[in-house]
């Protein structure tokens, strides 16, 4: 989940430096596709809060330790604000990994694209302002791609994990304009403010693990994981987390916030090719229309909201 941050202007670098500042932030794209289908092929419905809580433990620490000093600064506000926004961020994970184990991770990347159409409506919506007809028309576009997407078997009614994926994708946008509106975050550390939010959201996940017939322990679920089962966590919790979030802090004091969002923006395109090219997912044609129609939709309502 891109947590890309707002910096000071910063010079424009030489081609060929760009690139090497891009090339890491493209690289966080391609791991945050692949991440639908490792999160597919480790999780079962009983072992969803579960691989949850083992995913962000493992590198919560690493956060606080990086970050103490900064975390120690931290006002009673922003902890309250980083709070809240950790218990929506527990929502998202929750509502993802329970979608992607109901649909397939070409659905799901696609779909929680979604996001970037989203956020300006909702934005506009608070604002009491008009979109305008050319990002209207980028909304129709990415809304009748999902609905192409998901009609595999011809016109049914989109399935659970899209329903879920699309509560994410909404939920995400939730998220995005309370840390517009919490003005106590809004001068937080970056690092500080992802450790307490991560920090929120395990909580919750801890919490839900102990009720019963939530699923599977974190215990007897780790007791489970083979060989591929600990490879693909590591693969969400070091590169999909811990990576992703200090190449973006390392990215945006290089090059651009908005460098980095465009380049983020790719995501959905290396869900579908892993969800197709390693997962052996088929789109049939209606299916493939839809990827055409998402990919366009969002780069168009991305390029009319800039």
């Amino acid at each position: 989940m891109s947590t890309v941050s707002a910096a000071a202007p910063v010079p424009a670098l030489a081609p060929r430096r760009a690139w090497l500042a891009d090339l890491p932030v493209l690289l966080v794209a391609v791991v945050w596709g692949g991440s639908y289908l490792a999160a597919k092929g480790i999780t079962t419905t009983h072992t969803v809060i579960a691989v949850l809580v083992l995913r962000f433990a493992l590198v919560l620490p690493v956060l606080v330790v990086a970050g103490r000093r900064r975390l120690r600064a931290l006002t009673p506000a922003q902890l309250r604000g980083a709070g809240v926004l950790g218990l929506v961020l527990g929502g998202i994970f929750l509502l993802e990994t329970y979608g992607v184990v109901h649909t397939s991770a070409t659905n799901a990347g696609l779909i929680i694209s979604l996001t970037m159409i989203f956020t300006p409506l909702a934005e506009a919506a608070v604002r009491r302002s008009r979109p305008s007809a050319g990002f209207l028309g980028a909304a129709a576009v990415s809304v009748a791609g999902v609905v192409l997407l998901t009609q595999g078997g011809g016109i049914t009614a989109p399935g659970l994990g899209d329903l879920l994926i699309l509560g994410a994708a909404l939920a995400r946008t939730l998220h995005v304009l309370l840390m517009a509106r919490i003005k106590a975050v809004q001068e937080a550390d970056s690092l500080s403010l992802t450790t307490v939010q991560l920090g929120s959201a395990v909580a919750v996940f801890a919490v839900l693990a102990a009720v019963p017939g939530t699923g599977a322990s974190p215990w007897s679920a780790a007791a489970g994981f083979g060989a591929a089962e600990w490879a693909g966590l590591a693969f969400l919790s070091v590169f999909c987390t811990l990576f992703a979030f200090f190449v973006q802090m390392w990215a945006v004091r290089r090059t651009s916030p908005s460098r980095v969002s465009l380049l983020l923006g790719t995501e959905p395109l290396w869900a579908a090719a892993a969800g197709i090219v390693i997962g052996g997912e088929h789109l049939g044609p209606a299916g493939l229309a839809g990827v055409v129609l998402v990919l366009g939709g969002t780069a168009w309502g991305r390029r009319t909201s800039a």
